[in-house]
């Protein structure tokens, strides 16, 4: 994907969160974890702990690096929270290497779930 597909891509994913839940800002990279961590538990809070927090990131990154074959889900724990098996080490080095690849994945995700897959 080049860089101005990526970028409109990602913007149109930021848009329709915002427009979605109506709010005022666009979001951020980490608020979009956060959203796909709270999608992929299927439990609504209205307040969530740090450490809830950090757990819905890491559920987030485990779904959209499962795209790629580096995680696999391994099922639901007692309370409901989804676990993956790590396949393979995630090899993408540099902070903004490793936020382009997060970008792509989320790009990927959010088509797959409103049905626009290409």
């Amino acid at each position: 994907m080049e860089q101005w597909q990526l970028d409109f891509e990602w913007l149109k994913v930021r848009h329709w969160i915002k427009d979605r839940f109506r709010k005022s800002d666009l979001p951020d990279l980490n608020a979009i974890l956060l959203l796909i961590g709270i999608q992929e538990l299927g439990m609504l809070k209205e307040k969530w702990t740090k450490e809830e927090k950090q757990d819905l990131l890491h559920i987030a990154s485990c779904r959209l690096l499962s795209q790629e074959g580096y995680y696999s889900f391994k099922g639901l724990d007692a309370d409901g929270w989804p676990h993956y098996d790590l396949l393979k080490p995630f090899t993408i080095k540099g902070l903004k290497e490793q936020e382009v690849f997060l970008k792509q994945q989320i790009i990927q995700y959010f088509k797959q779930e409103l049905g626009e897959e290409e």
